[in-house]
């Protein structure tokens, strides 16, 4: 029972964090690591509404592994927790390596 309500809580804390990314209109990027520590010339090369809707979307995005993992984890406790991890941490990697690219 314990991997179920932390799965839940996890996505549910994903998502709402996505939702307050996604609908910030860009006051948002002042929390967003790197971007915060940029100076003001360097902030007004980016989109900070654009950038803070991208976020939110993978913020979001990265709540369905949790809500997978509860499913799974309803059938074999602990296996479903993993997975979710997993599933997250792969698609954290994608973000680091998208950031990368983006801001080169």
């Amino acid at each position: 029972m314990f991997y179920i309500v932390f799965d839940l809580i996890m996505a549910i804390i994903m998502f709402l964090f996505g939702i307050w990314l996604y609908k910030s209109d860009g006051k948002a990027a002042k929390i967003l690591s790197g971007y915060n520590m940029k100076s003001e010339n360097e902030r007004e090369n980016y989109d900070e509404k654009a950038m803070c809707r991208a976020y939110g979307g993978r913020m979001m995005l990265m709540s369905i592994p949790f809500i997978i993992g509860i499913i799974v984890d309803i059938q074999s406790q602990g296996l479903g927790c993993l997975i979710a991890w997993g599933a997250w941490f792969i698609l954290f990697v994608l973000l680091v390596i998208d950031r990368h690219k983006r801001e080169r």
